[in-house]
């Protein structure tokens, strides 16, 4: 192609940004390798931008919100106070319905360092149902129509779910549903305005003990259903690596001492709480409403050698004895469940079983406050199929505030996504190799939900789309030694440069 021939426009760019793009393309495939060299990371292909935060005008937002009650009011002629009454009334309603159309027409972002490959969409997926074919034939899916479908049995993938996944933005976008806006009024805003003790037992146990077999085929030898951690990004670590060095990062972090009387709140299947009474010597408690889960745990301590040390008990965490207190408190991506309207009663509670000199770490899944709508057709994924009623899964800031209104002085923040998304990726390996086995005993559906849902999230970490932060904090108090948690600053005791 001469520089005289226009390039066609291709979804929605005009030739000459398309051009652009694909000259960007070229350099961000060799910057690729570079950037994401290590072995250890799944690394991106074709890292698209999605409509969102960015795109949505807040401005026009506030115009509907004030301009459309006030039509209604010169239409019917109502006073200026019923003006301000209706406006209070349909703020929310208009809110939501702005945010539905926009994601519906927003277009995707022109700052893109690569360009589409504009493959048919019959290159990723085979749609089985006539009337669904017939639809979405030479287009693109909506995400949500593409998972419920899938998990039908009305499509199947044409490839590895993560490899297909990589070029969503080829084949899928990602609007707000009919489906996906009323799960979200009739049971995520029910669920996170009520979070009775009843509802979480039932989502727990209906999640947690759907069979520890289950949950083995991806989670592996450690039972850990929570991020590991990369300790050497020159070699590609096993899982069982990955979750070895979290359990020594947390013990290290929260400095389990000999002796310490150590609480685990939401322990899962038990690893952290046996593990720290194995090597460093604590009196370790963990807390689940899993039943399966307290029964391994207990047989995992006992297999260890610290049965004595090291227990596990089925309660809400409500429930907990608050004396005698605990020198260190840890609670591993178990907070999301609390729920927002919950969050600050919890985080009392923690404070109020803490002894005045002890720590607490709290490992959380977040989002990102610059949202886009992949993160939304996600996170609502997440909310009906996998993780029920985790609905205070929140930005930073949101947490880092909660912490202080409660009495907390946070120490240290560690953002951990992208080692949430190898984790993930260990996770999906191992879920693909058991395939067979978990057809057989829990069905075809089950697996492909959990299959979109590990492929999806390897990336959705890996982006930033949802996060994981690791917090150390310890009661605000003006006695507190925060000299025992001084560390070394970077690059300490190295050579000085030229002044």
């Amino acid at each position: 192609m001469t520089t005289d021939t226009p390039v066609p426009a291709v979804n929605g760019h005009s030739g000459d940004l398309l051009a652009s793009l694909k000259q960007q393309a070229v350099s961000w495939t060799s910057k690729r390798a570079r950037a994401f060299s290590s072995p250890t990371i799944y690394a991106p292909n074709l890292p698209y931008e999605c409509g969102g935060a960015r795109e949505f005008n807040s401005y026009v937002l506030y115009a509907l919100v004030a301009g459309i009650p006030y039509l209604v009011k010169r239409l019917l002629c109502l006073s200026l106070s019923t003006y301000f009454i209706m406006t209070a009334i349909l703020a929310l309603p208009i809110g939501a319905l702005s945010l539905v159309v926009h994601s519906w027409i927003v277009s995707p972002p022109t700052e893109q360092i690569c360009a589409l490959p504009n493959e048919p969409l019959e290159s990723y997926i085979t749609i089985l149902d006539k009337e669904l074919r017939a639809k979405y034939a030479g287009g693109k899916i909506p995400m949500e129509v593409f998972f419920e479908s899938y998990f039908d049995g009305d499509i199947d993938l044409k490839g590895d779910a993560l490899a297909i996944f990589e070029k969503r933005y080829d084949w899928a976008f990602f609007p707000i549903t009919l489906r996906v806006a009323k799960f979200f009024v009739l049971q995520w805003i029910p669920e996170l305005l009520w979070h009775s003790k009843k509802q979480d037992e039932t989502q727990v146990r209906d999640h947690y003990d759907r069979g520890d077999d289950f949950y083995a085929a991806f989670l592996g030898e450690r039972m850990i259903y929570t991020s590991g951690l990369v300790g050497d990004s020159e070699r590609r670590e096993s899982l069982e690596e990955l979750q070895d060095n979290k359990l020594r990062d947390v013990c290290e972090r929260v400095q389990i001492r000999p002796g310490d009387r150590h609480l685990d709140i939401g322990c899962g299947w038990g690893t952290l709480v046996a593990y720290a009474a194995k090597n460093y010597g604590s009196e370790s408690v963990g807390v689940t409403l899993g039943r399966n889960q307290t029964a391994f745990g207990n047989a995992r301590a006992a297999e260890w050698g610290v049965g004595d040390s090291a227990r596990i008990l089925c309660m809400d965490y409500r429930d907990i004895p608050r004396r005698p207190r605990y020198n260190r408190i840890t609670c591993l991506e178990m907070a999301e469940h609390v729920g927002v309207r919950k969050f600050q009663e919890f985080l009392l509670q923690v404070r109020d079983m803490l002894e005045d000199d002890g720590l607490f770490y709290l490992q959380i899944a977040g989002l990102r406050g610059a949202w886009q709508y992949e993160d939304f057709s996600w996170g609502l994924f997440m909310a009906k199929y996998v993780f029920p009623g985790a609905d205070a899964s929140c930005p930073l800031n949101w947490v880092v505030g909660q912490l202080e209104t409660a009495g907390f002085e946070v120490r240290t923040i560690e953002t951990i996504g992208i080692h949430y998304s190898v984790t993930l990726g260990r996770w999906y390996e191992n879920w693909m190799k058991n395939k067979d086995q978990i057809v057989k005993t829990y069905g075809k559906r089950w697996f492909r939900v959990w299959e979109i849902f590990l492929a999806w999230s390897v990336i959705i970490a890996r982006q930033g789309s949802s996060t994981c932060y690791q917090i150390l904090a310890h009661k605000n108090r003006n006695a507190f030694d925060r000299s025992a948690l001084l560390r070394k600053p970077y690059g300490h005791g190295m050579p000085s440069g030229s002044q």
